[in-house]
């Protein structure tokens, strides 16, 4: 049991792992010379660390190393069902960094990779010459921050100013911008008001945050900026005239939900203008059932992940009673402070 003390893990991102054909990459040297204590260890493929066999994700990410390459084949991939597309077509996502430096209890991608450490892909370009592509066909709604919190580690990849300077380069009147518009969604549960002071809102560019009651985040989402300092950091994005969607999504069934909701619900309308809100998305759990399984082996003690859920079709979730009480219940509060149309529900 000593072996499982905090002193006992190495330090975050102690060890880095580089595909040796990206090791001069412009990407990969500003990367590592934030890291100059790091052992840095040359590989063929990124897989060839991330996707071994016999890996302890949950230890992995208490003592998280980093490994750097490049992605190919399919760089853009069509958005699942089960995810919200908020009325957008052509709705797609991609994956520039796999997994994230918070460690939610309940993040589909413990259930998704076989590994705890960070990927990040430093071959940018070519994500974004598939995206033109595509913009030359039609209009695309593209999630960039799926599988990852990627401005949680914008201090490690800068890589979401990297995306708002690409996303000038195609809205309307750029030179040679491609003749279809680009919508892009950037998730995040990231708190860092000088963020939104150090940029300019690009027409196009909408930020998600996700928000929890305090109780919730002290529970299950590990590593995360509080609701307060959520709060203050939407607070500045409106402020700076950013666009923001707030995602009340997974809500987490506990004891005194209700009453954890409704406080937070409390503290939004206090600190937030409503009307200047994009739009709200309201969800409770769900999860793939092989995701969930996974999950469940290396997390036993998760009250969260251990829950006795319903499985119809593949897919675990609530009671259809008690997703429809807590929905109901979190909507019908909202709907005091916006238009229902801007209201989406899963």
């Amino acid at each position: 049991m000593k072996n499982l003390r905090k002193d006992c893990y190495n330090p975050f991102f102690s060890h880095i792992y580089v595909e040796k054909a990206v090791s001069d990459h412009p990407r990969t040297t500003r990367i590592l010379r934030q890291f100059p204590r790091a052992d840095v260890i040359l590989i063929d493929h990124y897989k060839d660390v991330f996707c071994r066999r016999g890996q302890d994700f949950i230890a992995q990410q208490r003592a998280q190393n980093l490994i750097l390459g490049a992605k190919h084949g399919n760089l853009l991939y069509k958005g699942a069902p089960v995810c919200q597309s908020f009325g957008n077509e052509n709705f797609y996502y991609t994956s520039c960094i796999m997994n994230c430096v918070y460690d939610c209890e309940y993040c589909y991608l413990k259930g998704m990779y076989p590994s705890g450490n960070m990927v990040v892909f430093v071959n940018l370009e070519d994500i974004w010459d598939e995206v033109r592509a595509r913009l030359n066909e039609h209009a695309m709604y593209l999630c960039i921050s799926y599988d990852t919190d990627m401005m949680a580690a914008e201090q490690i990849t800068g890589y979401t100013a990297e995306w708002i300077a690409f996303a000038r380069t195609v809205s309307a009147g750029a030179p040679g911008k491609p003749p279809h518009p680009l919508k892009i969604e950037i998730r995040t549960k990231s708190a860092d008001p000088r963020f939104w002071q150090r940029h300019n809102p690009v027409p196009g560019i909408i930020y998600a945050l996700t928000l929890s009651p305090q109780a919730v985040i002290d529970a299950f989402e590990h590593k995360t900026p509080s609701l307060r300092q959520r709060l203050a950091s939407a607070k500045e994005a409106l402020r700076r005239g950013f666009s923001l969607r707030l995602c009340f999504d997974p809500m987490l069934y506990c004891k005194d939900w209700e009453l954890q909701y409704g406080e937070m619900l409390r503290q939004v309308f206090e600190e937030i203008d409503m009307e200047k809100i994009e739009d709200v998305s309201v969800g409770t759990f769900r999860m793939s059932s092989d995701y969930l399984k996974k999950m469940r082996k290396c997390q036993p003690g998760s009250a969260v992940v251990q829950f006795p859920y319903q499985n119809d079709n593949g897919v675990y979730h609530y009671s259809g009673e008690l997703t429809e009480k807590m929905e109901v219940f979190l909507s019908n509060r909202l709907k005091e402070k916006i238009p229902e149309e801007k209201l989406f529900l899963w």
